[in-house]
């Protein structure tokens, strides 16, 4: 009976330290969560320790020496795979048609796909792939043979140490959480259940926050995403047989392109000199037609008279005969 009543005080005073440690560290609670689960190891110390008063110590040797020799576990690598390949193929739809069987096999799944036409109607084909990040170098290799290989882009990131991050917040937000319930379930006063009902809200949202974050991770790592464009190869050209010789039709091509251009050269050449000409045209035209006719003119010849026996003769006056001497014999001068 007395080792009874010696245990009930040593339970009850382990649960006052832990309420007191809950209260003071309750708003503590950060991001990191790594404040969070100092508090919670050293309440649950003090509270162990308090229950732990009077009772022999069983095996405690053994199992800190178990625990010494127990190697630490290494934490496994977290990486994010993605690729990108551009593949030309005879038959694009077919194609298409094996990539899915492939990834499908493999355990993943298609994701986005989009198809498109060029002018010539060639089908262009862009899909996302998501297959198990085990099987990912395998899919790869079976895609990047369909056809043949134009690009190839592969990436790795490694985010171990942020799943780890995110793993150790979530576990410390959810013992915040969980001492925040704890301490609604004792509070007495009504301000004190209005308090803890926000910070708990509070809590509970950085939580989900955090629950996102995980999956996110989670699906990235798992599951690799390749990027597969699938396009159509292009037609070989046909081989032209070319000769050195020029022929008939060589030369009839050439004399052809000759005359042409000196057409050419010739309508360029009128096109050039015809706004001149009209303009030349305009103004002799002004000349003859307005400025000639108000010019003093010469005097006009007489016209002469016509009969029905024809022109009438001038009449002209007759030449003065020669001047003579006196004594009747002509000027030798005449």
């Amino acid at each position: 009976m007395r080792t009874r009543r010696s245990v009930r005080p040593a339970s009850a005073l382990a649960g006052l330290l832990l309420a007191a440690a809950l209260a003071l560290t309750g708003c503590g609670a950060g991001d990191s969560g790594g404040g969070s689960t100092a508090d919670a190891k050293s309440a649950a110390d003090a509270a162990g320790g308090e229950a732990r008063k009077g009772a022999p110590d069983t095996g405690g040797g053994q199992a800190s020496e178990a625990r010494a020799t127990t190697p630490p576990r290494v934490a496994a690598s977290h990486i994010i795979r993605t690729a990108s390949l551009t593949v030309q193929v005879k038959d694009v739809p077919k194609a298409l048609d094996e990539a899915r069987t492939t990834v499908e096999n493999a355990g993943g799944y298609i994701g986005d796909e989009s198809t498109s036409r060029d002018e010539d109607g060639h089908e262009r084909t862009r899909v996302v792939l998501r297959v198990p990040a085990d099987r990912y170098a395998e899919v790869l290799g079976g895609l990047e043979g369909t056809g043949k290989l134009i690009e190839r882009t592969a990436k790795a990131q490694d985010v171990t140490d942020q799943v780890v991050d995110v793993d150790s917040r979530i576990r410390s937000q959810r013992v915040s959480v969980a001492r925040v319930r704890e301490l609604m379930d004792r509070a007495t006063q009504l301000s004190d259940v209005v308090s803890l009902e926000g910070e708990l809200s509070r809590r509970e949202s950085d939580l989900e926050s955090l629950l996102a974050q995980q999956a996110s991770l989670k699906d990235r790592t798992s599951l690799a995403t390749i990027t597969l464009s699938l396009s159509r190869t292009p037609a070989p050209e046909p081989a032209v047989a070319k000769d050195d010789q020029p022929g008939f039709m060589d030369a009839l091509a050439g004399g052809w392109h000759v005359f042409v251009t000196v057409l050419r050269w010739i309508a360029l050449a009128i096109g050039a000199i015809l706004p001149f000409a009209a303009a030349a045209a305009l103004l002799a035209a002004l000349w003859l037609r307005v400025v000639r006719p108000r010019l003093p003119g010469r005097p006009a010849e007489a016209t002469p008279t016509m009969t029905a026996l024809g022109a009438v003769p001038d009449s002209r006056r007759a030449p003065a005969p020669p001047a003579q001497k006196p004594g009747g014999e002509p000027d030798p001068q005449d």
